[in-house]
């Protein structure tokens, strides 16, 4: 397949895949989407989105076994906090030639072939703000920047991992096992302080190895804002403005989606848009603080 997008899911994030590919569907009816498994309970979700959105699910399972053991075998036990996470890495070896890898806790607004044709300009793309606001945090540590691992123009190349895109072979297996070897024994470099997993692998391997890089927030000045914990997106036919500027899409990194969070109106149309089933993962009623439920107790130890 010539291009087309990868998500990464199991059946616990069902709902948030839902909504991703109804917000796809409405766009582009027909781009390939690809799913690869985050682990082995993957059917309903599956299920679900192969016959709803014609998704097609990751081919080769063997290699994703392999690769995901790989990591392991790289990896001290204790160095990734999820290292299935890394699973998306293999979007490089999947059938697609030009690709973009989707979080599911995002939902896009414009045409993702329309991202995908900066890969006329570069061998790796990605469309975020992370190295103008959190810059550096939740990626590398000031290690980096003592030892002079990077250029300091090289590091303003930094990206959040939950949307960017490249093409096949831009990274082979080869040069991505080593680059893997070299993190493993540098974890000084790394900030994990925020229980992130694969961004900050993700930006060491991207960093080294692939040189025709392009940030579309910095390609286009007018490109919007994304983050869903901004309050400012103003919301129109379902579509999120920033200013009078469509969204490409919107991420809920890091910020909450469940009942009464921010833009969960618009996240609760596209879950509902094409699956009318009742959620699959009901959020579960927030906790009460100790000092909370004595509080409701109170009439009750008075009432006699």
């Amino acid at each position: 397949m010539p291009r087309g997008i990868y998500i990464v899911a199991n059946d616990r994030v069902a709902d948030n895949a839902i909504a991703l590919l109804s917000s796809i569907r409405r766009q582009e009816p027909d781009l390939p989407v690809v799913m690869i498994p985050f682990n082995s309970d993957y059917q309903q979700v599956a299920k679900i989105l192969t016959a709803q959105f014609q998704v097609q699910i990751f081919p080769d399972l063997d290699f994703l076994d392999d690769f995901t053991r790989t990591i392991g075998e790289i990896f001290p036990r204790d160095f990734l906090k999820l290292p299935n996470k890394m699973r998306k890495l293999a979007a490089w070896f999947g059938p697609l030639e030009e690709f973009l890898y989707v979080d599911t806790d995002i939902v896009v607004f414009q045409p993702l072939s329309d991202a995908l044709d900066y890969l006329k300009q570069a061998d790796f793309i990605n469309c975020d703000f992370h190295y103008k606001g959190r810059k550096l945090a939740d990626i590398f540590s000031q290690t980096v920047v003592d030892q002079e691992i990077f250029s300091p123009e090289a590091l303003l190349d930094v990206f959040n991992s939950g949307f960017w895109g490249a093409r096949r072979g831009s990274l082979s297996l080869e040069t991505m096992t080593n680059l893997m070897k070299d993190c493993a024994a540098h974890r000084e470099y790394f900030d994990f302080s925020s229980g992130t997993t694969d961004q900050p692998i993700m930006n060491y391997l991207v960093l080294k190895g692939i040189q025709r890089r392009l940030n579309i927030v910095r390609a286009n000045p007018n490109e919007p804002g994304s983050w869903g914990g901004s309050s400012h997106f103003i919301e129109r036919d379902h579509v999120l403005y920033d200013s009078d500027r469509s969204l490409r899409y919107l991420h809920w990194a890091g910020t909450p989606m469940g009942p009464g969070s921010r833009y969960r109106d618009l996240w609760e149309y596209f879950r509902f848009r094409d699956v009318k089933e009742p959620l699959i993962n009901p959020p579960a009623a927030p906790r009460q603080s100790i000092k909370q439920r004595l509080k409701s107790l109170t009439p009750m130890l008075f009432k006699h």
